[in-house]
């Protein structure tokens, strides 16, 4: 299938590696020019290279940190004076750490607001203009399966990242006579390195990781891990214009993990 990517224009976050590498490549696969953005510049710039292995759609790499206000202007200035417009945004980010709630206190809170909320709302309100200029846009949102159920230890990212939801449902009443979409992914066990990190097993009696894995893909319907390309099809179909009546919605891709019936 043909997404009709070719010449559109994306920035891609937290892009090095995991879920935005395997967005970035899916969308420039299907002939988008691509700005990718995360931390560490050689990592950013090895998937830079491999992205141009594809012979398709342009690449450029901007190191970003995305809780910098100045960087992440940055990072959309030079998108929009190198490609001269920013079709879709596929905001993405690590998540903050894994812990019981008292374990945080205010100034860990306040880096989990600005790491998963704040930076989206400021790269959201940056790209406006450049979509608006287009006469369409796509907002993508890479967040987590803790807004739709609960997961152990994870009260930072399903507090600050209910707060994306909410935003996203606004911003797509607000934005639908602009011709631009908002929407949120979900994505459940995907085979990343935050993954392997989440689930390290401690303790002298524990089992290794590989069994704790296998003990995870038990409880998913499918019976596995998820891979990332498998969730970075469905960001590349949401980026396309075949996508363009889909808005202000969350969606899980989590093997059927999810079981309730909404």
């Amino acid at each position: 299938m043909d997404l009709q990517l070719q010449g559109k224009t994306a920035l891609v976050l937290a892009a090095s590696k995991g879920l935005g590498k395997a967005c970035a490549t899916a969308l420039v696969a299907e002939g988008a020019d691509i700005i990718i953005g995360a931390r560490n510049p050689a990592a950013l710039e090895e998937t830079a290279t491999a992205l141009r292995a594809f012979g398709k759609g342009r690449v450029m790499a901007v190191p970003v940190d995305v809780t910098d206000a100045v960087q992440v202007a940055d990072i959309i200035s030079a998108a929009a004076t190198t490609f001269g417009k920013i079709d879709i945004l596929v905001g993405n980010a690590g998540g903050p750490p894994f812990a019981p709630f008292e374990s945080f206190d205010d100034n860990a809170w306040q880096k989990a607001f600005e790491l998963s909320l704040l930076s989206t709302v400021r790269f959201c309100r940056l790209v406006l203009p450049h979509m608006r200029k287009t006469g369409s846009g796509r907002i993508i949102n890479i967040i987590s399966l803790s807004v739709k159920t609960y997961v152990p230890g994870s009260i930072l990212s399903a507090s600050l990242r209910m707060g994306v939801v909410g935003m996203a449902k606004m911003l797509a009443t607000e934005l639908g006579p602009d011709n631009i979409t908002v929407n949120n992914v979900a994505p459940g066990s995907i085979l990343t390195d935050r993954l392997r990190q989440t689930m390290i097993p401690s303790g002298p009696n524990a089992p290794s990781l590989e069994e704790a894995m296998a003990q995870r893909a038990k409880d998913i319907p499918l019976g596995r891990i998820g891979k990332p390309e498998e969730l970075a099809a469905l960001v590349a179909f949401l980026a396309s214009p075949l996508a363009g009546y889909i808005t202000g919605t969350t969606i899980q891709v989590d093997g059927g993990a999810i079981k309730a019936p909404y």
